[in-house]
């Protein structure tokens, strides 16, 4: 589903019919013939079952093809309006213009806090019914306008060097379940008869990288791999979350591809009694021929898919299925049962009724990107963030501090609070903004310093560009047109301050669409120092670049999101003239000019030495990591890591400011591990950020000044090297994980420190001897034993330590808790026979009976390098009798 892979479909013309005109067109129809009456499809007071076969049994085998695809055409002739299946919500609502953007998931799973995951997935079904509601009254049936959800990623964040890491709940089964089902809650709603939306769990299943290898990538995954590891969290939305659709992903389990496999399928619908419709990732269905070789026809692969369970598709394959019925690759009866249910969820969504019966069709575009949403994301923001070093309670920053440095290339950068699958915000604010809003006191001083990558270039500010001519102003001339081509007159012509534009289904200016435009920029290049430099462009459309009248960028075709740039040499203060163009077709829009100058390094050490306190923002972007892309710089290959650590340029920049000897702080922006061991052994102080959201700078800035206490913890292990890790490519769970990993990591999974202290006292098992079947209750007394008030997040392991091949500890509990200065709480956990089970090698959950450890603390009962152990208590209890469970 990367902007990659978007290939144009045609979407129908036909107008879009909602509820209410549905209503009207059978009104219609009865007063036009006294003997039709109302079809029972359009009765609102029949059963959905009834309701659904009556629809379906009225198409023609054409008609049902056409409603299996994301674009599901419209049928006038029944009234049935087009809609767009594709949809995307990951951490706000996504591509679909202005909307509230949370922290990337894997900072969601940082917070700990399933309630908050609920208030935010709910957030996010709101804004996806207003932008529905308001492009129903608008006649717009495209993609992203939908209410089916592709979302939570729910897939085992099994080794850091996958890009789509970031998409996840992080390495824990347990973690992930908690979490998905509340995200998954969050988004459906609560209401006996209608969703509010769709949720989609996704990759079913065993999926995480290596990406370029994913249309055609084989996992022979064990049995108890399967079970213990990859499947728990898909096991949970679906049967506590009651998720109502399914993504089953690209690459083959065992031999067979996910979309068309019977072990995913058995497992799903007959021991889940999963009910619901499974959509494919998109494309997945012609992978099953061409990447995988599995079949030799895209008739059969679809016939394969349809008959395994795969309802929808992601793409336009099912426009074979006519044909794969006349030849008698599937029956008319499995093309019944798909098209059934994806009818259950039109009609679940309210989509045939009179919008007075949907509770939520009365809100409108007011209820999306609101303040209380901002707010929310704020919140989501500040609890994300871990708080991963701070020898001699360097934070929060004391008041005598007069002089700020925020030297860093993701410092004052928007890429780096979305991450990827993101909305685009109406506001945000950068790391570097949030710093200047909260120290108005004290003097801030920036500098880029050093590029991300040895191979990238980085945004080449206002201040050396102007319109030229008699009277030049800062920035550059802009003409936008309302085509790709650059022709006719401009639909707009204004000054841009800088190149620096995510428009994602957002029109860049009045009267020119969010799709299909061009633009061209013009002006003057002041260099401000003699010397090379790099001159390019990031963009996901056609872009050239002339300088001086030279073209020194030529990339004038359609691709997705790369950046090109080229060297020049540049004399300080001579005015270049500079003209940049731009097309854009489709919904991702990406338009940025860059360069490297000479002399970022040099300007950073300059600025650190004259501050009180050195801020590094350093990291990754979703550019960089992320979905199947042509990245290349190096440390990446095709949207994965090659290694775990910083890029050298940042590296380098981070010895060049702890040379400077001030205090310095390093904040991490990025959405997977980071084997940051220097900034270990030299930084003052160390916060994990992530692609904190809109709101990332304003969190980061609290976090800084005290006005918040950091509580988040890691999702995922951080390693001290690669060559801690297997092979990429193998999805055994031996050494990966904190449930397999046996040396010392970088940082624990659930580590992360707070500035208040706590201690934990009074563990208590009831009963110590337990039988399977029956419930076992842990307790403990935690106390803030500081006199800052904080959060405290309580987890809880369990240890078997006479069994082969138990995890060394599992995670079966946790709760997030705020306590005041010198306060205390009783934390209560109860588990049961799935919470004490273990899995053995043929794949068999089991209760089994023996010794069991229980640790109950702020952390694991480890710790990485030069860090404090973590606090907690610890027990033992007995199994003594055994069970096996339910798959």
């Amino acid at each position: 589903m990367s902007p990659s892979l978007l290939r144009f479909i045609a979407i129908s013309s036909l107008i879009l019919l909602n509820a209410t005109q549905l209503a009207a067109q059978s009104s219609s129809n009865a007063a036009a013939s006294a003997e039709s009456p109302r079809p029972p499809y359009l009765d609102p007071g029949l059963p959905i079952d009834q309701r659904v076969n009556d629809l379906v049994s009225r198409m023609t085998l054409e008609e049902k093809a056409s409603q299996m695809q994301d674009v599901a055409k419209a049928i006038p002739r029944l009234g049935v309006p087009a809609y767009n299946w594709w949809n995307e919500g990951l951490h706000g609502v996504a591509r679909a213009g202005h909307a509230t953007v949370f922290p990337q998931a894997i900072g969601l799973a940082a917070t700990w806090d399933t309630d908050l995951i609920h208030r935010v997935a709910d957030v996010i079904s709101t804004e996806a019914r207003a932008k529905y509601n308001d492009a129903i009254q608008h006649g717009n049936t495209g993609r992203y306008f939908g209410l089916t959800f592709w979302s939570p990623n729910i897939n085992i964040f099994r080794d850091p060097r996958w890009g789509r890491g970031q998409e996840t709940y992080g390495e824990d089964p347990f973690l992930t379940s908690r979490i998905g089902v509340a995200f998954v809650t969050g988004l459906q709603g609560d209401d006996p008869k209608y969703f509010k939306t769709v949720s989609t769990p996704k990759h079913y299943a065993v999926h995480s990288g290596p990406e370029t290898l994913r249309h055609r990538f084989d996992v022979p995954v064990s049995p108890r791999d399967f079970a213990d590891t990859y499947t728990p969290a898909f096991r949970a939305t679906v049967m506590e979350g009651h998720a109502d659709s399914i993504m089953c992903a690209y690459n083959s389990v065992r031999g067979e591809p996910a979309c068309a496999n019977h072990l995913l399928f058995d497992t799903l619908r007959n021991k889940w009694g999963f009910t619901g419709y499974v959509v494919s990732d998109c494309w997945a269905i012609s992978d099953i021929h061409q990447g995988h070789g599995f079949v030799l026809t895209l008739e059969q692969a679809a016939a394969l898919s349809v008959k395994a369970g795969t309802d929808l598709s992601c793409g336009p394959e099912y426009v074979s299925l006519p044909f794969a019925v006349a030849n008698r690759l599937l029956s008319p009866a499995d093309v019944d049962r798909a098209v059934k249910r994806l009818f259950e969820a039109r009609f679940r969504l309210g989509m045939f009724d009179p919008p007075e019966s949907v509770p939520w069709s009365k809100l409108t575009i007011a209820d999306n990107d609101t303040p209380a949403h901002r707010q929310l994301a704020l919140e989501a923001a500040r609890k994300s963030i871990v708080l991963l070093k701070n020898d001699r309670s360097t934070l929060p920053l004391k008041p005598s501090v007069k002089s700020i440095a925020v030297i860093g290339p993701p410092a004052d950068s928007l890429p780096v609070l979305l991450g990827n699958y993101a909305g685009t915000p109406s506001a945000y604010t950068t790391i570097l903004d949030g710093i200047r809003k909260r120290f108005r006191s004290a003097k801030i001083t920036t500098a880029i310093g050093a590029p991300l990558t040895e191979t990238s270039a980085v945004l080449l500010p206002g201040g050396y560009l102007r319109t030229g001519g008699a009277n030049p102003q800062s920035g550059l001339s802009a003409e936008y047109f309302a085509n790709t081509n650059l022709s006719g007159d401009p639909a707009v012509k204004r000054v841009d301050a800088a190149i620096n534009f995510e428009w994602n289904n957002v029109s860049p200016a009045p009267g020119v669409p969010a799709q299909n435009y061009s633009v061209r920029w013009t002006g003057e290049f002041v260099p401000p120092v003699d010397g090379d430099y790099r001159l390019g462009a990031d963009t996901d459309g056609g872009s050239r670049i002339l300088l001086d009248g030279k073209k020194i960028v030529d990339d004038w075709a359609p691709h997705g999101e790369r950046a090109m740039t080229t060297l020049v040499h540049l004399q300080a203060g001579h005015a270049y003239p500079l003209r940049m163009e731009y097309f854009h077709h489709s919904w991702e829009s990406t338009a940025r000019l860059l360069w490297l100058p000479p002399n970022l390094t040099q300007e950073a050490v300059d600025a650190a030495r004259k501050a009180d306190v050195v801020i590094a923002v350093v990291g990754l972007t979703a550019q960089l990591e992320g979905e199947e892309s042509e990245s290349s710089d190096p440390g990446f290959f095709g949207g994965d890591r090659l290694d775990l650590d910083l890029p050298r340029p940042q590296q380098q920049l981070l010895e060049s400011l702890s040379a400077a000897g001030k205090p310095l702080i390093v904040v991490l922006t990025n959405g997977s591990a980071l084997a940051v061991n220097w900034a270990q052994d030299h930084a003052a102080a160390i916060l994990e950020a992530w692609y904190p959201g809109e709101e990332g700078g304003a969190a980061v800035a609290d976090v800084l000044s005290g006005d918040y206490n950091p509580a988040g913890r890691l999702p995922v292990t951080f390693y001290k090297s690669v060559a801690q890790l297997p092979p990429f490519g193998s999805y055994s769970m031996n050494g990966r994980t904190y449930r397999y990993f046996t040396e010392q990591p970088l940082y624990p999974f659930g580590y992360g420190l707070s500035f208040s202290s706590f201690t934990y006292s009074d563990a208590r098992i009831t009963p110590d001897q337990v039988a399977a079947g029956s419930a076992v209750t842990v307790s403990v007394r935690v106390t803030n034993s500081s006199s800052i008030p904080g959060d405290e997040v309580v987890e809880l392991y369990l240890s078997h330590p006479s069994i082969d091949g138990a995890p060394i500890r599992a995670l079966v509990g946790f709760q997030r808790i705020h306590l005041a200065a010198s306060a205390s709480q009783t934390v209560n956990f109860t588990l049961h026979d799935r919470d004490l089970s273990l899995v053995d090698e043929n794949g068999v959950r089991r209760v089994v009976p023996g010794s069991v450890d229980i640790w109950i603390g702020g952390g694991q009962p480890i710790a990485g390098p030069g860090q404090p152990a973590s606090k907690g208590a610890s027990a033992k209890f007995a199994i003594t009798s055994a069970a096996t469970l339910d798959d």
